[in-house]
């Protein structure tokens, strides 16, 4: 039976936050970038003091094109457990915030015919890759799934460079199964996952039930 790592991400409010630990997905994701999921560093610091996660979560800030004052922010008022990069950080940048902050770094690749290419760029650095769709006026979130014909090209390069690999884009409660045949090491999900804007408990549990197994990236 195949092991997929789930995140839930998008969080943006205190019971959206709570639903997702509660429902036991071993990565719950943050917005810190503006978009119309952004939360600031303190709501989630407060979020958390109210409802912690388990030993077994872990917390991703998700930035897009951010200064290191950006993050600096972010961590002295919350406790992040992953950095994902979801915007055109360069090599040198995602070096600087690695170097900076020894957090584990996430980088978002999204779909393109370059984009196996843009992956290789970052191996050996990056911990992790986040394959979202490419739409105009939107970095993620955009529920909009691209051809995943071409998500077993993504995953096998994860594989490769020996990081995880997310899969992220348009995936529902609905589909999920469908993904998980190609076996990719982890979903991302947000807009798939809520009704009016808010995470749905009920879509969540289908979630989680549709990928058979969740488990954490071991490593």
């Amino acid at each position: 039976m195949s092991k997929t790592a789930l995140k839930f991400c998008g969080n943006r409010s205190f019971e959206d936050l709570k639903n997702s630990i509660q429902s036991g997905v071993p990565y719950v994701g943050v917005i810190f970038a503006e978009s119309k999921r952004q939360v600031l560093p303190e709501q989630v610091a407060d979020w958390l003091e109210r409802s912690p996660l388990s030993e077994d979560q872990q917390i991703v800030g998700v930035f897009v094109n951010p200064s290191i004052a950006d993050i600096e922010e972010a961590l002295h008022l919350t406790h992040l457990d992953i950095i994902q990069l979801h915007g055109t950080e360069t090599l040198s940048e995602v070096l600087a915030i690695k170097e900076r902050f020894k957090k584990p770094v996430w980088k978002a690749i999204h779909h393109s015919e370059d984009a196996l290419e843009r992956m290789g760029l970052f191996q050996g650095v990056v911990d992790g890759y986040v394959v979202d769709s490419k739409v105009k006026g939107h970095w993620g979130g955009s529920g909009v799934r691209f051809d995943w014909g071409q998500a077993p090209f993504y995953i096998e390069e994860g594989k490769r460079q020996g990081v995880p690999c997310f899969i992220a884009g348009g995936v529902t409660d609905e589909n999920v199964r469908e993904l998980v045949k190609l076996k990719p090491e982890g979903i991302d999900v947000s807009s798939g996952i809520e009704t009016d804007e808010a995470k749905d408990l009920d879509k969540m549990s289908k979630f989680v039930r549709g990928t058979h197994h969740v488990s954490r990236i071991s490593g």
